[in-house]
């Protein structure tokens, strides 16, 4: 009796080693997508904040100071929020690793949108993000990630 008992419980273990290895692969996959989609999201909302800040540091310079200076402020701003990722603005490309991954357009000193009497700074951010993750993703995972990730911010000078 007590030998056919220690029998069941080797073919319980067994069972349990079975079914543990069809769940895992499938709790990994999961795990990891959720790691991916969130460092992501963290990402999207940096670059909404570089967007910004970008507009608000060149819309916010006395009008005193030249356009390229205004340029060069929304560019630090933006290289200020990004480079906890290894992205930087450059010129008119955002860059990863010295690879171009996406645009960085900067307006200074342009109409505003809906009254061309007022001058605005306008910032768009392009981040081709399905070709240049910033971390690996999981095989077959990269469909449910966007493709792009794209903000335009506008500010209004001062004066």
């Amino acid at each position: 009796m007590g030998a056919l008992r220690a029998s069941a419980r080797k073919q319980s273990h067994g069972a349990a080693a079975v079914e543990f290895a069809l769940v895992v692969p499938l709790l990994l996959v999961l795990l990891f997508g959720i790691i991916s989609y969130g460092y992501m999201l963290s990402f999207r909302q940096s670059i909404s904040q570089g967007a910004a800040e970008g507009a608000r540091q060149a819309a916010l310079a006395p009008p005193i100071v030249s356009s390229a200076d205004k340029t060069q402020r929304a560019r630090d701003a933006i290289n200020q929020a990004l480079g906890s990722y290894g992205v930087t603005c450059s010129g008119a490309d955002l860059l990863r690793g010295g690879q171009k991954v996406g645009a960085c357009v900067i307006a200074v000193a342009a109409a505003c949108p809906g009254d061309a009497r007022r001058s605005c700074t306008t910032v768009r951010l392009d981040y081709s993000y399905r070709q240049n993750p910033l971390i690996p993703t999981v095989p077959g995972l990269g469909a449910a990630l966007p493709r792009y990730l794209s903000f335009t911010s506008v500010a209004q000078a001062n004066g």
